[in-house]
């Protein structure tokens, strides 16, 4: 619990950093901040140093004065510091254990990870909260920090938390009123040691929960599958293809099912293709599992549109429809997006690493691909992967990809940008290349128009 006698160490001055700096101020504490950053590098020195106690450049042993870390999610448990942090016996926490240390008693969290699709369902479940007339705030890996919010006061309804692997690596009490695990995909193996050491991270969002919580999970994981018995919470479960499995929601052609009592008609939603259809499941039984009314929660989920880079139609030129869809950051993404349009798609692809094998794209490229455009720092990997199974071009600048992609196109075809891999390579993250693809996309139109 929160301990005004202490001074935290604050190790990382990303947006989770400075808001539990803030917070720890406002409760009437005291923080030490440190980054590796060079003061010049962090626009907010001026206003940090006017409150706080800073150093900038490098960690030096004053962090070891403070008996608790609170962890920007970007710094791996690997790095030297927080190895002799751990050495030393400090307790090293997430910005999102210390908010749920410190939170109102009255407000209910739930929580949503997963290798996909964990930002569209928390967005939805917000909206649905939000349009049944309940205060519910949207933190975490998405938005604002958890932190900066009023959540130590009395009032909120609801907090939803999108919640990432790096950020449940570093808790040690945090267990949400419903806890959501979407699915468990190859993904961060530059973070991890191995793909189980990177599926333990996501199932410890179920940890601390007991049986009074709710765990929400897909029956279409084998590894969560695997490891059910090990949640102590009660279960609420999905499939995209029930069958035999002892299911709360499901899907038909036409209907998702919650229980015998409520469905929801597919073509009323905004969002499209089946793995939105597993999110809206996901979304459903968290708001069925905080006992809310169903048939108002089913009315707000149709109204709800997909989030920015993640399938966005941009423009159609010359009948060739342009997508968005930065945010599939790894090979799994790349599957929902292929089977989304229901027909063969040109797909950009590309970008800096994070250790996948492009092999288990193959077949789903082979059917789904009418050709594959490679840019960014993977190319020659995947060209590599693909070559001889399906038609790849690899071009160094991003630009010219999507344009080659536009001039090869016939009426009627689609141009998806689906990169499979980080935007480390020549973009700040995943927002900024999806921007980049949408202003590219958008001059082309205005070419086009005077031709």
């Amino acid at each position: 619990m929160f301990d005004a006698s202490i001074t935290y160490g604050i190790l990382g001055l990303a947006r989770s950093g400075m808001a539990a700096a803030f917070k720890i101020k406002e409760l009437g504490g005291k923080a030490f901040l440190s980054d590796l950053k060079p003061r010049n590098l962090v626009p907010e020195a001026d206003e940090l140093e006017a409150v706080f106690d800073c150093e900038f450049g490098g960690h030096t042993e004053r962090l070891l004065q403070c008996p608790v870390w609170i962890i920007s999610p970007g710094i791996p448990l690997t790095a030297s510091i927080v190895q002799k942090g751990y050495a030393e016996g400090i307790q090293i926490i997430s910005e999102i254990e210390f908010g749920y240390q410190i939170k109102a008693k009255d407000s209910k969290i739930i929580a949503v990870t997963g290798s996909n699709g964990k930002s569209t369902t928390a967005s939805l479940i917000h909206h649905i909260l939000k349009g049944m007339g309940y205060k519910s705030i949207l933190a975490g890996n998405i938005g604002a920090a958890f932190c900066s919010y009023p959540i130590h006061r009395p009032g909120i309804d609801y907090i939803v938390l999108e919640v990432s692997s790096f950020q449940l690596d570093t808790i040690h009490s945090f267990h949400p009123d419903v806890a959501v695990l979407l699915n468990i995909t190859q993904d961060h193996l530059d973070r991890y040691p191995s793909f189980q050491a990177y599926a333990s991270s996501k199932l410890g969002i179920f940890q601390y929960q007991t049986a009074r919580d709710v765990a929400i999970i897909s029956l279409d994981c084998p590894m969560i599958v695997d490891n059910k018995a090990d949640i102590k919470a009660h279960l609420l479960a999905f499939s995209l293809d029930p069958q035999d499995k002892p299911v709360d929601a499901w899907k038909s052609d036409q209907y998702i099912y919650l229980g015998t009592k409520h469905r929801l008609f597919i073509e009323d939603l905004q969002i499209k293709g089946p793995h939105n259809h597993a999110n809206t499941m996901a979304a459903l039984l968290s708001v069925q599992a905080l006992g809310l009314d169903m048939d108002a929660a089913i009315k707000q989920a149709s109204s709800f549109k997909s989030l920015a880079h993640r399938l966005e139609y941009v423009a159609t030129i010359n009948r060739v429809s342009f997508y968005n869809d930065s945010k599939a950051t790894n090979t799994d993404s790349v599957k929902s997006a292929l089977v989304s349009f229901g027909k063969p798609v040109r797909v950009i692809m590309g970008g800096s690493d994070k250790g996948e094998d492009f092999g288990v794209l193959t077949d789903m490229l082979g059917k789904w691909a009418q050709k594959v455009y490679l840019t960014g720092d993977t190319k020659a990997k995947m060209q590599e992967a693909w070559e001889g199974w399906l038609p790849t071009i690899a071009i160094d600048d991003f630009e010219t990809a999507i344009r080659t992609a536009f001039a090869e196109a016939q009426r009627g075809d689609i141009v998806l940008l689906s990169p499979a891999c980080a935007s480390f390579d020549r973009f700040r993250n995943f927002e900024e290349r999806g921007e980049y693809f949408k202003e590219i996309v958008t001059r082309m139109a205005k070419e086009n128009e005077k031709k």
